[in-house]
């Protein structure tokens, strides 16, 4: 029959496992590093998978497939989720799929959240160091997800990845108390103006900090963090700080 279908660009797919994830009936597989449609009868075509794939690989299309088949869906997962004949190398790896499930991707994507309070600042002038101010992971913006916890009530730092190398002071200045989300849109070549839009408008964000450096490519990055708040249609406190190359405040 002919009938809307998710396609997969595996040149755009990055592999990073979010669809898979998302596809609760089942029909993706990461395979040899990208995703893959595996079981054309278990895809909707309703395409949860499609908001979440970081890198657009994935698009609706109407061809030949099979019809869905969700008998075939629900057995298959019970049989999953079905735990008493595991073993222990099964149960592992629905432990896994789970921790994924929790970060929409794989292991090194599963969104976690820190404390920022003073045992943290104890235990690092034990050890000598200055404490990080980081407040979640991920940080990139193209694998953090749309809606987490540490979203909520939380101040953004939109920040060119350079800055954290360029100014000494990053995590003090800019980073404590701030949810990070850091992202190079010359070297990742994806415009982040929709994810960042859906970040802010789905979420209660305080306000917005962008910071870039003086080098033209990070307008880019300042231009789609701008259009997210105008596109959101939220009125939150904003503003940019420049950092020049030698690791200065310029702006």
């Amino acid at each position: 029959m002919i009938r809307q279908i998710i396609h997969i660009d595996e040149e755009k797919c990055n592999g990073c496992g979010i669809c898979a994830t998302a596809c609760h009936e089942g029909a993706i597989d990461i395979v040899d590093g990208k995703a893959k449609l595996m079981r054309e009868s278990f895809c909707d075509g309703l395409g949860d998978c499609l908001p979440n794939c970081p890198a657009g690989a994935i698009t609706f299309e109407e061809r030949e497939a099979p019809a869905y088949d969700e008998q075939a869906v629900k057995e298959a997962h019970n049989k999953r989720t079905e735990g008493k004949n595991m073993t222990e190398h099964e149960k592992h790896m629905q432990e896994e799929m789970m921790h994924h499930a929790e970060g929409h991707g794989c292991p090194g994507s599963r969104f976690m959240q820190f404390e920022d309070d003073e045992e943290t600042d104890t235990a690092s002038a034990v050890n000598r160091s200055l404490p990080s101010r980081l407040r979640q992971w991920p940080v990139q913006i193209k694998l953090l997800p749309t809606q987490a916890p540490f979203y909520d009530g939380a101040k953004l730092l939109i920040a060119a990845d350079c800055t954290a190398y360029a100014y000494a002071n990053m995590h003090e200045e800019f980073m404590k108390g701030k949810v990070t989300l850091i992202g190079c849109p010359k070297l990742d070549d994806i415009d982040y103006s929709e994810k960042l839009t859906e970040i802010i408008r789905n979420n209660d964000i305080k306000e917005v900090t962008i910071v870039r450096m003086e080098v033209p490519c990070c307008g880019g990055l300042q231009a789609m963090a701008e259009n997210a708040l105008k596109a959101s249609g939220k009125f939150i406190p904003w503003q940019v700080v420049t950092i020049s190359r030698d690791g200065r405040i310029i702006d």
